[in-house]
């Protein structure tokens, strides 16, 4: 506890970032007391407990680092230790809670908008796991549901190839992504078999630490049961893991895993993030508290939801919009109600319209996914903070307001792998430019179609974007127009796909007409959506598709 010594541990009130590394290490002394905590002498455990009894006050951070003080009060309960206090610590974490628990099995990560993979890997992960290792079942009945009904939309969440998606912040954490799923198999709250628990968690694994080919699309999703396997070229040598099998680079030449995402990556990395960050990604494997002979070991791999179809739900709370499709196993996340940091330093993983598996956010240059006003000096205004106003059947809306006096209601439909994207600019001088674009592509096995549909010019250009999660290159396509006269109407399909044969955008469509405050869309296959605006809009009007863009990567 000699803060001079070389091994020192350093003191919470010294370094913020040792109360969430308290929460580790005291998860970890409660897992393995008998193994561990009970055999050390008096005077180290002394010592650790001083060490960690700072982590039972209050939480310097109004967010999921409140968790960390329950974590530890835990185990302190478990091991006898300052029990009046500990106790005290968990009922004020779990009151803290309970105020941000906004239904449908979805937290704010504290009193803001943050929704993200925290939901998952923090804000379930540390009640639930403290009342199943505590065994008690009034905690259990009370947020165990709420596992479970985040789940339900959870699972639509991660591509064919594994991947969970890109979308928040601390994404360092990679397949820790899967430790929600673990735990509902678990404690029994979640509405996945068995099989299906197992095909998310190792696809998750596999996408960061398999061979390239792991992480495509319809390979290997129904495995059978893992048995021992004979030694081969594709299996790890004896002696020690495989240095030719570094995942993309998410683990180096060491074996480490990295900070970033393949392989390492600043622009991801949090000001928070240390080197060993990336081994949040531990609680990935949470499965391993289930016994071999577990149905979550035993029974066979089944198919994640974006296997099974085309889908898109809407999920109320973060007022975000879900959007997958079986043929390429893509899943994006379409968003209108999601923020964190906001303002003219925007974050990349929070304030863009759309994420998506395999695509951005780009992080230095063109915004990608975005819509805003152009300025007279040549910069685009921020999106700002999204408020939702609505969402449905494949459709979600928000309103933002980048500048004073200037209101944007935006929202998107969509449709198979169609998106129809339309904005109101109420408020700007007539003649402001806007500017939309699309999706950052930086691998040759994805295309992003964009075409104008009202208020842009008929022709997108294609610009480079900088370097995104999945590589160095990636471009955009762009969309330029103008307001005219009172509230403007701009409207843009929008399509990322990895099918090799794309039929054009326009022949996805039958028609496009404004009626008051409303799109109408029929799509060719005859059904018909409506994607509701909300203002002062032009009287109806029929929309023409005008000829587009499709931007590959590198222009091809």
């Amino acid at each position: 506890m000699d803060s001079g010594a070389p091994d020192s541990w350093p003191r919470m009130a010294e370094v913020r970032q040792a109360v969430v590394e308290s929460a580790s290490v005291a998860l970890g002394l409660r897992l393995t007391r008998p193994w561990l905590w009970d055999g050390l002498d008096d005077r180290v455990r002394r010592r650790v407990v001083d060490w960690l009894l700072p982590a039972l006050g209050p939480s310097p951070v109004d967010n999921n680092w409140w968790f960390f003080g329950l974590t530890v009060a835990g185990f302190l309960q478990d091991a006898g230790i300052e029990t009046d206090r500990a106790a005290a610590t968990i009922e004020r974490a779990l009151e803290h809670v309970d105020q941000w628990y906004l239904g449908d099995g979805w937290y704010s990560d504290g009193p803001n908008r943050s929704f993200d993979h925290y939901n998952g890997w923090a804000l379930h992960f540390y009640p639930v796991l403290h009342a199943h290792l505590g065994d008690n079942r009034e905690l259990l009945d009370r947020y165990g549901p709420r596992l479970h009904a985040h789940l339900d939309a959870y699972t639509r969440m991660f591509g064919a190839h594994g991947a969970p998606l890109p979308y928040g912040r601390s994404l360092t954490y990679r397949f820790a992504a899967a430790a929600a799923p673990w735990l509902g198999a678990l404690t029994g709250h979640t509405p996945l078999t068995p099989g299906a628990t197992r095909r998310l968690a190792s696809g998750a694994l596999r996408y960061f630490t398999g061979p390239e080919r792991d992480r495509e699309p319809g390979l290997g999703p129904h495995r059978e049961p893992d048995r021992e396997p004979e030694r081969g070229p594709d299996r790890e040598p004896e002696g020690g893991p495989d240095r030719r099998r570094p995942g993309r680079g998410a683990i180096d030449e060491r074996g480490l895993l990295t900070l970033g995402w393949h392989g390492p990556y600043p622009p991801i990395v949090q000001s928070y993030s240390g080197p060993a960050s990336p081994y949040w990604a531990a609680k990935g494997f949470l499965g391993l508290l289930m016994p071999p002979e577990h149905p979550v070991w035993t029974e066979v791999e089944e198919p994640l939801p974006v296997e099974r179809g085309d889908a898109a739900v809407a999920l109320r709370p973060p007022n975000t919009l879900i959007q997958s499709t079986a043929s390429d196993g893509l899943v994006r996340l379409h968003n209108h109600g999601t923020n964190n940091h906001v303002g003219t330093d925007e974050d990349p993983c929070y304030a863009r319209f759309a994420y998506s598996t395999r695509t951005g956010p780009a992080s230095a240059g063109v915004r990608d996914n975005h819509f805003g006003l152009v300025l007279d000096d040549g910069t685009v205004t921020a999106r700002g903070h999204a408020e939702p106003v609505g969402h449905g059947p494949g459709w979600a809306a928000s309103v933002s307001r980048p500048l004073p006096g200037v209101r944007i209601v935006s929202a998107t439909l969509v449709h198979g792998r169609a998106e129809l994207r339309a904005h109101l600019v109420d408020g700007a001088p007539p003649g402001t430019r806007v500017r939309q674009t699309g999706w950052a592509v930086t691998r040759p096995d994805e295309s992003c179609q964009v075409h104008a549909v009202e208020g842009y010019e008929p022709h997108a250009r294609v610009v480079d974007a900088g370097s995104t999660l999945f590589g160095p290159r990636s471009q955009v396509a762009v969309l330029d127009g103008t307001t005219g006269e009172g509230p403007s109407v701009f409207v843009a399909l929008v399509s990322l796909t990895g099918e090799e044969h794309l039929a054009p955008l326009p022949d996805l469509v039958t028609r496009i007409r404004v009626e008051g405050h409303a799109v109408r869309v029929t799509w060719r296959d005859g059904t018909t959506a409506e994607l509701p605006l909300s203002g002062d809009e032009p009287g109806p009007g029929s929309f023409r598709l005008t000829e587009g863009r499709t931007c590959g990567p590198y222009g091809t």
